[in-house]
């Protein structure tokens, strides 16, 4: 079911958890509740992290993140969770990203990271202290074309999109 926001549709897309090794999580969102590769992930070394994510029976996703060897990205949020990680953001899909950041500023909202650079992924966050502690993505995706999606194997070893070749610990 879409929602709107002031004309701009709004979608639930998923929920990402972040640990210090992807292979961490497995056991629990794959093993043990049934999460299946959706085909795809890989590697943001501009930011400094590895995710993939995991769908469900009922269409539901989990993105699991960890950060590449040497990234400070999230040292901070790993701080918070005493190196165990944990829910590190709630992503939506807006049918208008510039509509959105447009009318949450207006309203006052603290916005952040704001990506426009690739059509495929364009995103903003919201502040947590904006969201009880919650970090909110906001994102309108694109086109991806007919690239090959990488397996959960090809990921985790550093050969999904934009991979670094160096295996996750």
């Amino acid at each position: 079911m879409d929602l709107e926001l002031d004309g701009i549709e709004v979608a639930f897309d998923h929920t990402a958890v972040a640990a210090p090794r992807i292979r961490d999580l497995l056991p629990v969102y794959r093993d043990l509740l049934g999460g299946v590769h959706l085909g795809g992930g890989g590697d943001n070394r501009a930011s400094g992290f590895r995710s993939l994510q995991l769908t469900y029976a009922n269409g539901s996703k989990v993105e699991l993140m960890e950060p590449l060897a040497g990234s400070t990205f999230f040292d901070s949020f790993f701080e918070l969770t005493r190196g165990r990680g944990g829910v590190h953001h709630l992503n939506f899909h807006v049918s208008d990203l510039d509509a959105a950041v447009a009318l949450m500023s207006a309203r006052g909202y603290r916005l952040h990271g704001l990506n426009v650079a690739d059509p495929r992924w364009r995103e903003v966050f919201l502040h947590p202290k904006e969201a009880h502690g919650v970090l909110i993505q906001l994102a309108q995706p694109g086109p991806w074309g007919d690239e090959p999606r990488p397996t959960l194997e090809e990921v985790l070893e550093g050969r999904g999109r934009n991979g670094n070749g160096v295996s996750s610990p």
